[in-house]
């Protein structure tokens, strides 16, 4: 039985991941971590990690970035496996999550879907060939109004795959309101749409002359992003220390 603690369980995200494990065999979660008390939940639910006593194999992260650093502390005390989640953190946040991974397995994805984690693959053999070509690379990505941050995770994500197997020196551009001029080439723009209760949607736009090829993944529901940390952590529980991610999920090893 692999025993997780749900770290954000009165999220959106967190409730969708507790009714999935309560339906699995060989999986449950023993407690719970939010601010929020506003949700009854068959389990105990503390305030922070540090409260947290309950003995577990593996942590679920879906928080918010604020919470990560004590999370990512009181994981190497205890040895404790994370499914890092959470979106947003801080350069100096990344930089913890490399030292911890250091002392515990940690899997950090941007998104958990095996269709985006999918489209990433595609991107590293697509890349080489049109940005040689000149073709322009665009991002466009959609979520709901409720998203604090933007771009997402997951665009950056895309856009850092995309600027290492095009060379490794493209600028992502956020804002093109200030400029005055024409796209530079070395260039990777991010658009970011918020609005109604869209779950995620992504296009990666190469723009060539006469032709547009457009990748695009959409998701209609939490569950995708669920199911993927589910099977993330039920991959991760018991793993040495390392820094580990969805390819290693989906190839099991």
């Amino acid at each position: 039985m692999v025993r997780v603690i749900m770290h954000g369980c009165n999220g959106r995200m967190g409730q969708v991941i507790t009714e999935m494990i309560a339906k699995e065999a060989e999986m449950e979660i023993v407690a719970g971590v939010d601010l929020s008390d506003h949700i009854q939940n068959s389990y105990p639910v503390f305030k922070s990690m540090k409260d947290c006593d309950v003995e577990a194999d593996v942590v679920i992260d879906f928080a918010n970035a604020k919470a990560v650093d004590g999370l990512l502390d009181v994981c190497v005390e205890r040895n404790l496996p994370c499914v890092l989640c959470t979106t947003g953190l801080s350069e100096e946040q990344l930089a913890h999550v490399k030292e911890a991974s250091g002392k515990v397995a940690i899997l950090r994805s941007a998104n958990m879907s095996m269709g985006i984690n999918l489209l990433m693959k595609l991107l590293k053999d697509a890349v080489p060939v049109l940005a040689a070509a000149g073709y322009d690379m665009e991002i466009v990505e959609k979520h709901h109004n409720q998203k604090l941050d933007a771009p997402s995770g997951t665009a950056i994500a895309l856009a850092d795959v995309m600027n290492q197997a095009a060379g490794g020196d493209y600028e992502y551009v956020y804002d093109r309101s200030t400029r005055r001029e024409k796209r530079p080439e070395k260039e990777i723009g991010i658009s970011a749409v918020r609005g109604g209760t869209i779950v995620g949607d992504h296009d990666v736009i190469f723009a060539g002359q006469d032709e547009v090829i457009t990748f695009s993944h959409m998701a209609y529901s939490r569950k995708l992003f669920a199911t993927g940390a589910v099977s993330a952590a039920r991959f991760l529980a018991g793993k040495p220390a390392g820094m580990y991610d969805m390819s290693r999920v989906i190839e099991g090893k």
